[in-house]
């Protein structure tokens, strides 16, 4: 699924109108990353260079100039390097296949942004990009040794983030698309993963069972490294390893999201390796699920960003009052961050380009209000560790997790992870029908 080159033009210059007039816009894509010796991992762009033109090979610069015209400076054409390394799109295909209005070899990167930065008031780019940093100040410094010859350096620089950020924010109908096809993959995914647990296999086996799913699907890696915890391994949040044996009687966290034309999914799903709840795990994921559905009936369009991890915290606070966990007065408890020894994590993130994606939580000190097209996440959990000697021991080593990746809309929350059981009877009678 591709966006048009029409719609990155479009971007740039909604992204110029946002700049100071007489602004130029410097952005690159980043390098190949070695994974050892000569091996290369496979490269991914820059999401906001992505955003921005849609260019997806590496050590390549954008320049979008005050009148909103793009230059791409990339790798040039060689048949030899493409014979051992694969296709470029080259000068020529960055005018064709992506709406360059100009385009250049990187031997003339030099040479093209010095031309493209005289007379330039305003140089906009992303501050944490120390290699570029230290370009433009060469760039810059050229041109000022030359101001006798006419020649006029920038004098502002603007630090591009934030700009791009609120941009990213708000999803346009060609990335909802995306997002939601990124979605359903990983539904399926995780479809798959509970139709193929059981006791005794190994973690990584049941996540080669989802990124076979991704990989036949379309989505060629993960958004991100895929969580496949089974038992107290579930109450490490990012636990990455995936090496252990699944026992019966375990819970399996798996949290993992297909990525999809760069966009990623994000899902997290709590079910038991040999498909029956015990009672303490029902009891807790329950409550977890409760949080969900509390938390979702916030998420509309005009609600400040911190009322669905607000509810979402009450409503777990009560639960585990409820069941014991915690005792005390429930506002006290949250005043006192008490429910952190169980939950200690927000109840979700923006979602996009990157799977923790760009965006200020907070406007002006307040919590942002939610608007139509923003993505985000909602994933409350529970986790009660192993050698947690504070609770009862039939809790212990109970990990908890339920996320969706949920569309704001103007009728209400849409989940684009529509279709993955989360309702406890409505997994263990999946698992029932396909294990």
């Amino acid at each position: 699924m591709q966006i048009a080159a029409h719609v990155y033009a479009d971007r740039r210059r909604r992204l110029m109108a946002s700049l100071p007039d007489n602004s130029a816009v410097v952005i690159r894509t980043g390098e190949l990353s070695t994974r050892n010796n000569d091996c290369d991992y496979e490269f991914r762009p820059h999401s906001s260079f992505f955003y921005l033109t849609g260019f997806p090979e590496p050590s390549a610069y954008a320049v979008i100039h005050p009148n909103g015209d793009l230059t791409l400076i990339t790798l040039p054409k060689d048949p030899e390097k493409e014979l051992w390394d694969g296709f470029r799109f080259g000068s020529e295909g960055a005018i064709e296949h992506f709406g360059a209005e100009k385009a250049a070899v990187l031997s003339e990167l030099d040479c093209t942004l010095v031309e493209s930065m005289d007379g330039v008031e305003h140089i906009a780019y992303l501050f944490d990009d120390a290699c570029l940093r230290e370009k433009i100040a060469g760039w810059r410094d050229t041109l000022a040794s030359r101001a006798r010859a006419g020649a006029v350096a920038p004098t502002q620089f603007i630090n591009l983030a934030n700009f791009v950020a609120e941009m990213r924010l708000v999803k346009d109908e060609h990335e909802i698309a995306i997002m939601e096809k990124a979605a359903q993959i990983s539904v399926e995914a995780h479809k798959q993963a509970m139709k193929s647990v059981c006791p005794d296999m190994m973690e990584y086996q049941l996540e080669a069972e989802i990124n076979y799913t991704f990989m036949k699907s379309g989505a060629r890696q993960p958004a991100y490294s895929n969580i496949v915890a089974s038992g107290s391994n579930a109450c490490v949040l990012h636990y990455i390893k995936n090496d252990e044996k699944i026992d019966n009687g375990d819970l399996v966290l798996i949290d993992a999201g297909a990525e999809l034309g760069c966009y990623a999914a994000d899902i997290t799903r709590t079910f038991p390796a040999n498909g029956k709840f015990s009672e303490p795990q029902a009891a807790l994921y329950q409550l977890v699920l409760d949080a969900y559905y509390a938390g979702l009936k916030e998420l509309t369009v005009g609600s400040p960003y911190e009322a669905f991890h607000k509810t979402a915290v009450k409503t777990l606070t009560q639960g585990l009052v409820k069941l014991e966990l915690l005792e005390g007065d429930v506002d006290t408890l949250i005043e006192d961050n008490a429910y952190r020894d169980f939950y200690m994590h927000n109840t979700g993130h923006w979602l996009g380009l990157d799977v923790h994606d760009c965006g200020a939580y907070k406007v002006d000190g307040t919590s942002r209000i939610l608007e139509e097209g923003m993505v985000l996440t909602l994933e409350p959990g529970l986790y009660i560790a192993a050698d947690n000697q504070a609770v009862d021991e039939k809790w212990r080593g109970i990990g908890i997790r339920i996320e969706d990746d949920i569309l704001i809309k103007a009728e209400g929350p849409y989940v684009l992870t529509h279709g993955l059981p989360k309702e406890i009877d409505e997994i263990e009678a999946f698992m029932a029908e396909n294990n």
